[in-house]
């Protein structure tokens, strides 16, 4: 007989312990996972309304607010080895789980769009070659790294975060120099000053969304340990890093991406270097992402949807890039409750123990989840205080509630039942 092909991306399974990663394969994946462009736009939009002692302080808090819901996520998921669309059955019933899938997927898919144009653009301006033939060159090598899977995007890592951070960080010390050193730095004040609560929002939310697929990756971890401490790590470094370059661009030069700053500098190559390295581990994540969210709704294996994704992506790269980013960041501001969902159902339903994915046969839908998610995405919108925050905490607090009354109601209806059997 013919020996059936691994899946060695377990789209639709655990991952079991012979296939998991350590520490420092881990800690560069996740660092390459955090390195996102759109950081640094938030960065620069930071710094030029903090003083750089209230930008240290936001940046560190909004960190340690996303490390600690990235870094749970990655214990379930390291504990399970389950990805955040297979997790979703538990919650929110298999075929429940697809509407979380499709909003993640498709989210992903945009951006992933975006992402190649936003290479393709500058690189164009820069070399004079078509822009079509550019994003399609870039597609389709953003694709095949997504194609091979998490070695793959492993190596692309290892590769793309010492040269982002080499290089970023030369230029910035560079654009720091020219305002006289880490002490003209220190002493810039901005002309028109972000609120506490704003300035808050802006460092939450700039990755609160691509944070609830963590598990997606943190799931190929060896041990908790090591899922959580290189996920905390990363949100520390990594992101903190991509903030503080577009604060220093923004700053010095009103360019918030460190590859603009670097085009401003005359550093060409380099600026090229950097900015298709930072797009491509962001983008490579999402397209990997995206595809184990169809596969878990089509049941396809990941390697097969990559491909069609990367596809779409590619062919509408330029029309999302002028029309659809808003309506992304929309999209993904009602993504993190269902990560709190996640929690919830794991730590507080569950206390902390799933049974084995492959003896489980899940409910269809669970409704008390989707009422869970739309609560908790309309307190991100409607209600005062911080949105990113109000969601999670909502969906939590509404899940666990709507969890516990449905429990008291089954056990009344069993209690009845066995009275109405006892008086027969």
């Amino acid at each position: 007989m013919e020996q059936k092909r691994i899946d060695h991306d377990f789209s639709l399974q655990a991952v079991p312990q012979s296939h998991r990663n350590g520490f420092w394969k881990m800690l560069m994946l996740m660092l390459g996972f955090t390195f996102f462009s759109a950081s640094m736009v938030a960065g620069g939009t930071l710094g030029l309304g903090l003083s750089m002692m209230q930008f240290i302080g936001i940046v560190l808090a909004g960190n340690l607010i996303l490390g600690a819901y990235t870094g749970t996520l990655a214990y379930i998921s390291a504990k399970t080895g389950l990805s955040t669309h297979l997790l979703t059955r538990y919650a929110f019933g298999e075929k429940g789980s697809y509407l979380s899938s499709f909003l993640l997927s498709a989210t992903q898919i945009g951006w992933f769009g975006v992402g190649v144009a936003m290479f393709a653009v500058p690189v164009q301006k820069v070399t004079g070659m078509d822009t079509t033939v550019l994003i399609l060159i870039f597609g389709v090598l953003m694709t095949a790294t997504a194609f091979f899977g998490m070695k793959a995007l492993t190596i692309l890592s290892f590769v793309a975060v010492p040269a982002i951070i080499a290089l970023g960080g030369f230029s910035a010390l560079e654009a720091v120099d020219g305002l006289g050193g880490i002490d003209g730095l220190m002493q810039y004040q901005p002309t028109e000053t972000l609120g506490v609560a704003a300035a808050l929002t802006i460092g939450v939310g700039s990755f609160i969304s691509g944070g609830t697929l963590t598990p997606d990756f943190t799931r190929f971890a060896k041990s908790p340990k090591v899922g959580v401490s290189t996920t905390v790590i990363a949100f520390l470094i990594g992101n903190s890093l991509m903030f503080a370059f577009g604060a220093i661009g923004a700053i010095v030069t009103g360019q918030s991406d460190i590859s603009e700053v670097m085009f401003v500098q005359g550093l060409i190559i380099p600026a090229v270097i950097v900015l298709g390295l930072n797009i491509w581990t962001t983008n490579d994540n999402a397209i990997y992402a995206a595809s184990l969210g169809i596969s878990n709704i089509t049941k396809i294996k990941k390697n097969k949807v990559v491909i069609i994704n990367g596809i779409i992506g590619t062919i509408f790269a330029m029309w999302l890039y002028n029309n659809f980013v808003g309506f992304l960041t929309t999209l993904g501001s009602v993504l993190p409750p269902i990560g709190a969902i996640l929690i919830a159902d794991y730590f507080i339903i569950r206390r902390g123990k799933y049974p084995a994915f492959e003896k489980m046969t899940f409910k269809a839908v669970n409704w008390n989840a989707i009422a869970a998610w739309v609560l908790g995405a309309g307190a991100a919108k409607f209600l005062p205080g911080i949105p990113p925050l109000n969601g999670l905490i909502g969906a939590a607090v509404v899940y666990v509630v709507l969890s516990i009354i449905a429990a008291k109601a089954a056990e009344a209806n069993l209690n009845l039942e066995v009275e109405k059997v006892t008086e027969s």
